[in-house]
């Protein structure tokens, strides 16, 4: 039967017995096997058959119900720690939110130290940065040309001072001549402190003088020591370069001996070589010798032997014919019984003859084996000793001649090691100029750059005096233009404090010039362009000098 439609159309359709057959033969397959007598068979119940089969998994099952029990009692655990895990009435929850709590404290207070550090490393930068100006400050106000502008401020103040004490006595003192007098001595005293003020920088300008001539002299002394202590070091180099020639030469001389004895001991050991050479050779010779003599005696006593044996042989011939004689006599004088002994004698005769005759064969076929045995053996002991001999010679040859090669090669290697000696103290030597006349050009270098610094350091240095000089000459002529030309001198001069002309490009720098005489005084400043303050009456009349 076919199906008409659906996914199995066109396809046969089985019937449901046949497939319900068909599922029970496969899904139940026979309890029993084939051949069984069912007679033999015992049938039990379902009961019975369920209570063997708890009796045998009884084990089993006990044990698959515990671990089933563990498995759950796990479970249930894992799930309490779960559900109690976030609890907060617990001892581990109290705990758990103390720890949150005093970390959360630790964070803050770290926080708050981190800003507390923050602020007090301000503090200190602003501390240190106040400390680094004031240093700065105070170094530069302890410079000589800083202490110099500000004596010059404490003149300008003095005289400033001073015309105003003038102003007021004026006003208050009448104009008599005790007041003159005691002008006039005002202004003498005043003189001779001047005076004496000059002496005293006159001597301290010589006694500078001095000191400058005793530096100029430690510093040619001391170069002059340098000088000597570069000509001795010369010296003991040059020195020392002769002590390692005289060794090269005796090293080279005691080598040229020591290959002037190898070649004697070897030409000696030659000799001797000969020597023995000869003499074993006239061993050989006397060998020989003597072989031939035992040959030759070998040869006589065979000699000797086959004429014995001749002799013999004739006596037996004679002895045989006599035998032969005697026994025809008797045969003619005995019966036939008496010819068959005869001839049984005469073959025993015969066959001892022929015995003896063999064993003498027999013994001299030995004995010429014996001599040709000995003869070879002597003749292969001789020259197999003539070959130990050669290859030993041989041998010695190679191991002279290696001797000699192992020798060169050492005498090669020394020589090799010291042209390397050599050329590594003339590397050395090489590598030293080198390394000095790059430490000089560096040293060089180095000096061009320190004075480019230094020029640069000065005119940062005058370009910051000039300005502070000009604040303070600013702010002491606002009353008056009158007493500040100390303050305008000492700002005119040179951070060199001399009276030279200034270097314009080093920084405003004004050196000192020393006269080339005894006093060895500073020159006087000159001034092409004039000054403009040259009012001596004015500076007189301010200064109290009137005549």
């Amino acid at each position: 039967m076919l199906v008409r439609f659906g996914r199995r159309a066109g396809q046969a359709r089985e019937s449901t017995e046949i497939r319900k057959s068909k599922e029970d033969e496969v899904a139940y397959p026979p309890l029993l096997p084939c051949n069984v007598d069912l007679r033999q068979v015992t049938v039990i119940s379902h009961d019975e058959w369920k209570r063997i089969q708890d009796s045998l998994d009884s084990m089993t099952r006990e044990a698959a119900a515990f671990r089933a029990e563990r498995k759950a009692k796990k479970e249930m655990h894992l799930r309490s720690q779960e559900v109690v895990k976030h609890w907060t009435n617990t001892y581990a929850g109290m705990k758990q939110q103390k720890l949150k709590a005093k970390k959360k404290r630790d964070e803050e207070i770290e926080a708050e130290r981190k800003i507390l550090d923050i602020e007090e490393e301000i503090y200190k930068q602003g501390e240190r940065k106040k400390a680094i100006e004031h240093a700065k400050q105070y170094q530069f106000y302890q410079t000589e040309r800083m202490k110099h502008f500000h004596s010059g401020l404490l003149l300008s103040r003095v005289m400033k001072e001073r015309d105003a004490q003038i102003e007021f006595q004026k006003r208050n003192l009448k104009s008599d001549k005790k007041w003159e007098e005691q002008l006039k001595l005002n202004i003498e005293m005043a003189f001779k402190e001047e005076q004496e003020k000059a002496e005293k920088r006159h001597r301290e300008r010589i006694a500078l003088a001095n000191d400058h001539l005793k530096q100029i002299k430690e510093h040619e002394e001391e170069e002059e020591r340098r000088k000597k202590l570069e000509e001795k070091d010369a010296e003991e180099i040059q020195r020392q370069n002769l002590l390692y020639e005289i060794e090269m030469k005796k090293k080279a001389k005691k080598k040229k001996d020591d290959i002037e004895e190898n070649r004697r001991l070897f030409f000696e050991h030659m000799h001797d070589k000969n020597i023995i050479k000869a003499v074993i050779q006239q061993q050989e010779e006397e060998e020989e010798e003597k072989s031939r003599k035992f040959i030759k005696a070998k040869k006589r006593l065979e000699q000797i032997r086959k004429e014995k044996e001749a002799e013999t042989h004739r006596l037996l011939e004679e002895q045989r014919e006599r035998i032969n004689n005697s026994l025809s006599k008797l045969i003619k004088e005995k019966l036939d019984n008496e010819d068959l002994t005869i001839s049984r004698d005469t073959a025993e005769i015969d066959a001892e003859w022929e015995k003896r005759e063999r064993e003498r064969n027999e013994k001299n076929q030995v004995d010429l084996k014996a001599i040709a045995e000995h003869r070879a053996l002597v003749m292969k002991n001789k020259e197999e000793e003539e070959r130990q001999r050669k290859i030993e010679s041989k041998k010695q040859l190679l191991a002279f001649m290696k001797a000699d090669q192992i020798f060169r090669e050492h005498e090669k290697e020394k020589k090799r090691k010291v042209d390397k000696e050599r050329r590594e103290v003339q590397d050395a030597n090489i590598q030293q100029i080198a390394q000095k006349k790059f430490n000089a050009k560096e040293a060089k270098q180095n000096e061009l750059e320190y004075c480019r610094l230094t020029e640069t350091l000065a005119a940062a240095k005058e370009k910051e005096f000039q300005d502070y000089a000009r604040e303070v000459i600013k702010h002491e002529s606002e009353p008056t233009n009158k007493f500040i030309y100390p303050l305008v001198k000492a700002a005119q001069e040179g951070p060199g404090g001399g009276h030279g002309p200034a270097f314009m490009g080093r920084g405003g720098l004004r050196p000192s010039y020393q006269a080339n005489d005894i006093t060895g005084v500073q020159l006087p400043f000159y001034n092409s362009q004039g000054s403009k303050y040259n009012n001596f009456q004015k500076s007189k009349g301010r200064l109290g000098f009137t005549w």
